[in-house]
């Protein structure tokens, strides 16, 4: 079986973006999937590795505090390897100055992108993640322009989206945020884009919806270079 941090170096492209997930997995599909999302939306080489110790993410305190190592330990060995530019695929940004002192490539924080890209879009944003209030890399870059934050109701981790109640309690709070005021939701939990959320919450509620994953791929797309 696979390393969970790992996939074959057969089957790494050269130079590629290191995606760098919290979410440990054995499975090599699942650790692949916010690069795969990053490679068909703008046409980039993608490597993805997991931290190991984080079967439920990064969802409190804690875990993020017990995280930070292990993904500056990562972007070593991805930048070692070859890798051009690094996106940590979590929108709390954990040890994103850390990372970037550690290694001499761009490194992309999804939550402060996705903030970046929601200020293009809109006035107040709303954001929409896991914990009870937004990530403090997200409301930095937000601003005067945060509306509100939201969590689904009986969401308490990123594979608590994964349930079958999941997506409905996700539009419930999103809707939510849209009645309060947000002109633009802000996905802050990178587990969102893995349930594909976002075209359904975009058709229903009629706003702009920043996933992520796709925002830092966007930053990323700048960071790559020709």
């Amino acid at each position: 079986m696979p390393s969970p941090a790992s996939v074959s170096a057969s089957a790494a492209p050269a130079r590629p973006i290191g995606v760098i997930r919290v979410l440990t997995s054995e499975d090599p599909a699942a650790v692949a999937t916010h690069g795969t999302a990053i490679e068909e939306r703008y046409g980039l080489p993608t490597v993805s590795r997991c931290i190991p110790g984080q079967p439920h993410g990064i969802h409190d305190d804690d875990s993020e505090a017990r995280a930070e190592p292990e993904i500056v330990d990562l972007a070593r060995e991805l930048a070692d390897a070859g890798a051009r530019t690094l996106i940590i695929s979590c929108a709390a940004d954990p040890a994103l100055q850390q990372t970037r002192q550690a290694v001499g490539i761009p490194v992309i924080g999804a939550g402060s992108a996705a903030a970046a890209v929601a200020l293009g879009l809109g006035r107040r944003v709303g954001v929409l993640g896991i914990r009870d209030e937004a990530p403090p890399a997200v409301r930095a870059v937000l601003g005067d322009h945060f509306a509100a934050s939201a969590r689904p109701d009986g969401v308490h981790r990123t594979t608590d989206l994964l349930a079958p109640e999941g997506p409905a309690a996700v539009l419930e709070a999103a809707a939510g945020l849209v009645a309060s005021g947000a002109d633009t939701l802000l996905l802050a939990c990178t587990g969102l884009n893995t349930i594909g959320i976002r075209p359904l919450l975009e058709e229903r509620l009629g706003v702009p919806v920043v996933d992520p994953v796709l925002a830092a791929g966007l930053l990323a797309s700048y960071a790559y270079g020709g």
